[in-house]
């Protein structure tokens, strides 16, 4: 299946590498289309995903110094974004050691859309499923775990705890079953059809700061989904030949060759 690159996400993506400043100072509308035009998103789609942006409260209408319109980042939108660095840019091996985390919830049935909303949310973040009502996820995924459910509000609901799998089925079987590992494998795949080739042909002929910006924002924008729908399980529990050790050794390998690059032409 072919990847797909929507306006509003590669927004978020290019806010994310590029549109984070110390001071908070917004990406003027101007800029957004130019640098999102090199991704051949046009003005009117960029103006309509940057209102979709602002309305679910991630993007903060402000003049940037010059006095042009622009876009700041809110606070929950910095703070999606710090969390979601630490799984993007992650190069700590997990350990099984590490131990899980597990969400135990409840809603009532008259607030069902909640509970839709709160198995849908833990699926996002890598949970799996153990049993009915019962999620589990690598340890450290607590922090931003919880950060997430107090954002939306939904922390009254579960229960969270800290702990180690003691059986009865040998760990890699169970793992097996909490989540959709061949479907994991398959974006990974997809992924590296997409980029993998990318570091090669850089080596080979290097392109200027504006091919480096175009390589490096879509394989980001591809990327970034990924250590969300895989939990980023240690080795031993993942079968043989896992694509994705190699799909994180390439995004490396593309953030170090293209990203300051790429800076040099959006701060052009």
């Amino acid at each position: 299946m072919a990847e797909q690159h929507t306006p509003r996400s590669l927004i978020v993506s290019l806010y994310g590498a590029y549109g984070r400043s110390p001071d908070g100072a917004p990406l003027a509308v101007a800029e957004l289309i130019r640098l999102l035009g090199v991704l051949g998103v046009d003005a009117p789609s960029v103006r309509s995903s940057v209102s979709r942006l602002k309305r679910r409260g991630l993007l903060l209408p402000r003049r940037t110094a010059g006095g042009a319109a622009g876009y700041a980042l809110s606070d929950d939108a910095r703070m999606l974004l710090v969390d979601g660095d630490r799984r993007i840019y992650a190069t700590d091996e997990p350990r099984l050691s590490d131990g899980w985390v597990l969400a135990v919830f409840s809603v009532p049935e008259a607030e069902r859309h909640k509970r839709h909303l709160l198995r849908s949310r833990l699926a996002r973040l890598g949970f799996g499923t153990a049993a009915p009502g019962v999620w589990i996820a690598p340890a450290r995924l607590y922090e931003e775990t919880r950060h997430t459910l107090e954002r939306l509000e939904l922390s009254g609901y579960v229960d969270l705890f800290r702990g180690d799998h003691l059986g009865y089925a040998p760990t890699a079987e169970a793992a097996a079953r909490w989540w959709d590992l061949p479907s994991i494998a398959a974006l990974h795949e997809e992924f590296l059809a997409a980029h993998e080739p990318v570091p090669r042909a850089w080596a080979d002929a290097p392109g200027t700061p504006e091919d480096a910006y175009r390589a490096y924002l879509l394989a980001l924008d591809s990327w970034r989904r990924l250590p969300y729908a895989d939990p980023v399980l240690p080795l031993a529990l993942l079968p043989e030949d896992w694509p994705g050790t190699r799909s994180a050794q390439v995004f490396a390998r593309l953030h170090e060759l293209l990203y300051a690059r790429g800076e040099e032409f959006v701060r052009g």
